[in-house]
């Protein structure tokens, strides 16, 4: 079973987990999600993967461009994600996303749980 990691190599949550399953010898391919940003439609498979109520429990609401756009008083979903591919720094990170299962590495060890 192969695996893909949504994965920003400067952060270092981001970096535990490629280190989490590289030591588990888990097959994964590496998404480079800020430079090439998953669509509108991989996102929203990616949300109902993790379960999340809505599309806001994917975002780094700390981010300024979170802000800037008045993301907070959106309730429209496919806005929400529609915002997280085109600013792809919003997207939480890591994420390891699976065939039928996905898992936000905060903490790391969440990851385990879709091994």
């Amino acid at each position: 079973m192969t695996f893909q990691l949504y994965h920003n190599p400067r952060c270092s949550k981001s970096r535990a987990a490629c280190a989490l399953l590289e030591e588990k010898s888990v097959s994964f391919e590496t998404v480079l999600y800020l430079e090439t940003p998953p669509s509108a439609d991989e996102l929203a498979r990616i949300i109902a993967l993790l379960g999340l109520p809505s599309a806001r429990d994917l975002m780094r609401t700390g981010e300024a461009i979170y802000k800037e756009l008045g993301l907070a008083n959106v309730s429209d979903e496919q806005a929400l994600i529609a915002a997280m591919s085109k600013y792809p720094k919003l997207i939480e990170r890591p994420i390891l996303v699976g065939p039928e299962q996905a898992a936000i590495g905060r903490p790391t060890e969440n990851l385990l749980d879709i091994l």
